[in-house]
């Protein structure tokens, strides 16, 4: 008992020491002895570097935290960044992991707590809804390397990894929450990578539905680099959602897919159509950024800040967020959003887009909701840096200093009542004006040589949150609707690209992949082949060359590495559908393959239709190996997508409801059912049902694969023999008769093969479903796996299916 004792404050010592650690890295250079040989001891520690002299002269200049506040301020952004996480409030276990989390957690992690002082090691963000979103004083790294949290660590990997939880930062979950999201609103998500936001926007819109049905409404999310969006991918996919549809496009270019009625003519196509143009009711605009509100996170922000940076994202953030309004319905909401402090890319656009955009659109005063959140509101004055000099009106900018410092970064910017047309400065910035000199707002207070220009918009109406105020990052926040058309000169895309727009996404580009660090959940190889769908048209395969047809169903294709230093090699690299490096998606209409789904598994047509809502990556049905079930809303948007000739680059659609089987023993149904696509179907499921109880259950959890002879009840032994062979669903039911299917209904894909049943979902899956299990019923019970029937289906036992 005493060196158990002495063991655990060594752990927590340990512990201690790590927090005041956590941001220190060895030093490059070995210790010199003092006969200039290397000394063979450890190497030293030394902190990264969280001071830059420029940083605080711009911040404090700025004004944006009180004088007396200056120190406490600095003093947390030089803390590490307290990890949070956030349940998946339409998980069928979401009650299980708030429980496991106020009543196990809370408490055993709380002796660390006191070690590394704070009151409290996890709690509830007071202002998130139900208790939903949690906040630990423990940084990720902690959580990650100290072995007093290796359970807490294990637990938020486990249920991270089946979608029960989303590691997310804490700020970061504010956005969704003032879009006020409805379950038959369509989403727009402009920038989604890694794709927190859009799993938090799904959550909401099918929390508000009906149990059992699917929403209305539908998210589309978008981004532009080819990498992050199989991350969304990855990310989202663990929602299980027939609602998504993942984009692959510069956002500022978004099409917003307008049939009109001449080309509806020529197509042969009704004007009826559900829908005639994609637009949408919320759109969530999180441009890229700067990101030193994310200095917690990424500390390496502190080496490379500068002024510049958000300066050279401006333009395109002004571009984004206009798009972004342009495909708003009219009594739309619009959320503009940033990881950064900087007004130049904060308020500074919201001024702009107000400005473009006249009385059409309002900012909105959200002063009222979630008051447990402590933000700040918007400035009314900046000023604007470049090169190392200050300027507070644009009148004060040289002549040769106006192509990298626009007349929009300033607060009374550019008046566009009395101009139609912009003009694109020398540099690409985009001007209202020909004489710089004269611009003027009626709503803009005049600067005097010292002091900047104060707007007269409502930008106090915008929210900044501020690290030191609820132990957070940094975030802004600006609630735009849109309450009448746009002017006309606005609505009407510019057919050229602005050299401003390449300007900035030349300087986004070496921000994300310097500076901008908001990934939660590392890509995995697997990841890559799930960007697999695109829409093609037989009418318009002459728009695709030759080469870049695709003829296989799979999105990944082997080819010989071009590279000589890897002679022999091989790479996987995406087939070319209509969009180089997507495969085409199309509605599956193959009758025979339908009718044989749905035979199989008992499936009518009335209370779950299939035709039309089952989309393949190709024509050749021969060659599908998955299928993909699409909601209304997203059948829609994809049969507009055809009609206007395809002009989604879609990445991936749908919720993956069936997969090509093959197996030894022959089958009459060649697809099995998806593990992702279970939850939807299964209400609907009257065929190849097995109820199964506890005990022989968790024995195919914990085994994998049972013999029929081998089960604990024998009378289910005969049951799987009177299954067809093939794909099965194995319920989880104590009595006879099966219960009434729901959302609180256990079940998994298992295959019932010539002499076993074998479970047919990943080993995270059954881990999860084991302890979640293992709470719900007493160890002592007949179902234990460590019961006196254990052994009846062990591994000497085991047959693979």
């Amino acid at each position: 008992m005493g060196r158990g004792r002495q063991r655990g404050r060594s752990q927590r010592k340990h512990f201690k020491e790590s927090r005041e650690n956590v941001w220190k890295r060895p030093k490059s250079d070995a210790t010199i002895d003092a006969s200039d040989n290397a000394a063979p001891e450890k190497p030293s520690w030394e902190p990264i570097l969280t001071d830059n002299p420029g940083f605080e002269e711009y911040y404090k200049e700025q004004g944006i935290v009180k004088a007396e506040e200056w120190d406490l301020f600095m003093e947390i952004l030089r803390k590490p960044l307290p990890a949070a996480f956030r349940v998946n409030s339409n998980s069928q276990f979401c009650c299980d992991i708030i429980s496991i989390l106020e009543n196990d957690f809370v408490k055993s992690l709380q002796a660390e707590a006191i070690e590394g002082g704070e009151s409290e090691a996890i709690k509830p963000l007071p202002w998130y809804p139900k208790n939903l979103a949690w906040h630990s004083n423990f940084s990720r790294k902690q959580i990650r390397k100290n072995q007093t949290l290796e359970r807490f660590h294990e637990f938020l990997k486990l249920e991270n990894e089946v979608g029960n939880i989303t590691r997310q930062e804490a700020v970061s979950m504010v956005p969704p929450l003032f879009l006020d999201v409805h379950p038959d609103h369509f989403v727009l998500d402009m920038c989604a990578a890694p794709g927190s936001k859009t799993f938090q926007l799904l959550e909401i819109i099918h929390g508000a539905s009906e149990p059992g049905t699917l929403p209305n409404g539908m998210v589309v999310a978008n981004d532009v680099d080819f990498q992050r969006s199989n991350l969304l991918i990855h990310q989202t996919k663990r929602m299980c959602t027939a609602n998504l549809i993942v984009t692959n496009h510069e956002g500022q270019q978004f099409p917003g897919c307008r049939l009109n009625k001449s080309r509806a003519s020529e197509k042969g196509l009704s004007e009826d159509m559900p829908i005639n143009q994609l637009s949408f009711d919320r759109v969530l605009c999180d441009v890229p950024c700067s990101g030193d509100g994310t200095l917690r996170k990424a500390p390496d922000i502190w080496r490379k800040w500068n002024s510049g940076m958000g300066n050279g994202l401006h333009s395109l953030q002004v571009i984004l967020a206009m798009r972004g309004l342009s495909l708003l319905k009219l009594g739309g909401r619009m959320i503009y959003s940033t990881c950064s402090m900087n007004p130049v890319e904060d308020e500074a656009v919201v001024a702009e887009i107000l400005r473009r955009c006249g009385d059409s659109v309002e900012l909105v005063d959200v002063s009222d909701k979630l008051p447990e959140l402590i933000r700040r509101p918007g400035l009314k004055k900046w000023k604007v840096r470049d090169k190392g000099v200050w300027f507070t009106s644009y009148k004060d900018v040289p002549q040769n200093r106006r192509g990298g410092v626009l007349v929009s970064m300033f607060p009374s910017g550019k008046n566009l009542k009395d101009s139609t047309e912009t003009t694109e400065n020398e540099n690409g910035g985009v001007n209202g004006c020909e004489d710089e000199c004269k611009e003027t707002d009626n709503s803009v207070v005049d600067a005097t040589p010292d002091e900047p220009e104060i707007s007269g918009l409502p930008l106090e109406r915008c929210m900044r949150i501020m690290p030191h105020d609820q132990n957070t990052g940094a975030f802004f926040i600006a609630v735009l609707c849109k309450v009448s058309p746009l002017p006309d000169f606005q609505e009407k895309p510019n057919p050229r690209k602005h050299s401003s727009t390449k300007n900035a996404e030349s300087t986004e580009k070496s921000l994300v992949k310097e500076t901008v660090v908001t990934v939660d959940v590392e890509p995995v190889e697997s990841a890559v082949g799930k960007v697999i769908e695109a829409d093609s048209n037989k009418e318009d395969d002459s728009l695709v060359e030759p080469e870049k047809k695709s003829t296989e169903g799979e999105s990944i294709t082997e080819v010989k590495e071009a590279d000589s230093s890897n002679a022999g090699g091989k790479r996987k690299v995406p087939m070319q559908g209509k969009w180089k490096g997507f495969d085409p998606v199309v509605f599956l209409k193959d009758e025979t393959v339908i009718n044989g789904v749905k035979a199989f598994y008992g499936i009518k047509d009335e209370s779950f239709p299939l035709y039309g809502h089952l989309v393949a990556r190709n024509t050749d049905t021969s060659s599908v190996k998955r299928i993909y079930y699409v909601s209304k809303s997203v059948k829609e948007v994809l049969q507009l997508n055809f009609a206007v000739g395809q002009q989604l680059k879609i990445a991936s659609v749908g919720l993956k409801m069936f997969e090509r089987q093959s197996a030894k023993e022959g089958s009459s149904c060649a697809f099995r059912l998806s593990s992702e696509g279970l939850p939807v179907i299964l209400p609907y499921i009257t065929k190849q049902v097995l109820p199964t109880p506890m005990a022989d259950f968790k024995h195919l959890l914990q085994y994998k694969s049972i013999k029929f002879p081998d089960f604990v009840n024998p009378q289910l032994g005969q049951k799987v023999i009177d299954l067809a062979m093939g794909c099965c669903v194995v319920i989880l039911n104590d009595g006879e008769e099966l219960a009434k299917v729901d959302a609180s209904t256990i079940a998994i894909s298992c295959w019932r093969g010539k002499n076993s049943l074998g479970v047919m979902v990943t080993a995270a899956d059954c881990q999860e479903l084991l302890e979640r299990l293992a709470e719900r019923t007493p160890k002592t019970d007949g179902g234990s796996v460590n019961g006196s029937n254990a052994d009846s289906g062990g591994p000497e036992a085991m047959e693979t299916a």
